[in-house]
Parts: structure tokens; sequence; C-alpha cells
């Protein structure tokens, strides 16, 4: 099998926070974060965070796993959405919606790092690939 062939990618390990941080990036800024493998590839591999505006696998050859494929569907249901606009508030009120929702995500992060899924299906090149989900830490 190639080494640019990531059908020979059996296991990923995924280090927990980075799947949760790039979750929480992703709901929280412009751009995408995923969990990236590049090649070569081989059996065991590590994903890593990495945030991108341009998608650049069809250069690269690198494989993206968005992070909501390795958290808990139930876990995902339950990230914390702000209260209310924060524009219809005055500055105080605003101030304290954005800390109660930053608590909730400090919250919510820490249940989600327990919540990491023990497989999951890639898609290449229109192919389901199921591989284990190894995690660090």
């Amino acid at each position: 099998m190639a080494e640019d062939d990531p059908s020979a990618i059996r296991s990923l390990a995924v280090s927990p926070e980075d799947a949760v941080d790039a979750y929480v990036y992703t709901q929280e800024n412009p751009g995408e974060a995923v969990l990236r493998v590049t090649p070569p590839f081989h059996g065991r591999m590590r994903a890593r965070l990495h945030v991108y505006r341009v998608d650049d696998t069809h250069l690269t050859g690198a494989v993206h796993v968005s992070p909501s494929e390795v958290i808990d569907d139930d876990v995902l249901a339950a990230y914390p959405e702000l209260e209310q606009e924060l524009e219809s508030v005055g500055d105080e009120e605003a101030e304290r919606i954005r800390k109660r929702h930053s608590e909730a995500v400090d919250d919510w992060q820490s249940r989600a790092v327990e919540a990491i899924v023990d497989d999951l299906t890639l898609e290449i090149d229109g192919d389901s690939h199921a591989v284990t989900v190894k995690r660090l830490g």
C-alpha cells in the first residue's frame, strides 16, 4: 500500500484536549479547526489540532477529521449557546452573558474530554473507512 494512501490507517491517536479545543474553536471563531493526519500514512497515526481558513487537503494529501466525529453526539448536543443577542443589551449585561457563557463552555469542555468515541468512519475518495480511536494522555 502506498504511503500516500490514507486507507492504510487502522487507528487514530487523538488527544481529547485537542479534539475539544478544535470543536470549541470552530464554534467561537472564524475559520475551522480539525484533527489533521498527514502523509506518509501507516497503521497507527497521530491526529493533531490544525486551524485553517482555506482547505489545502487536495494539495497536501492530508486527511481532516472534524472534532464532531470524535466527540460523542450527546455531549455535542449539550454545547452551550449564547443566551441572547449581545447587541440588544447594555455593556454590563453583555459582559455578564459572556462570563456565564465562558463558564458554561469550560464546564462543557470538562465533560467533553471524557466523551471521546472508540471508533469513527473516515470518508476517503467517496469510500468509507472505519478506524479505531486511541486516546492520548
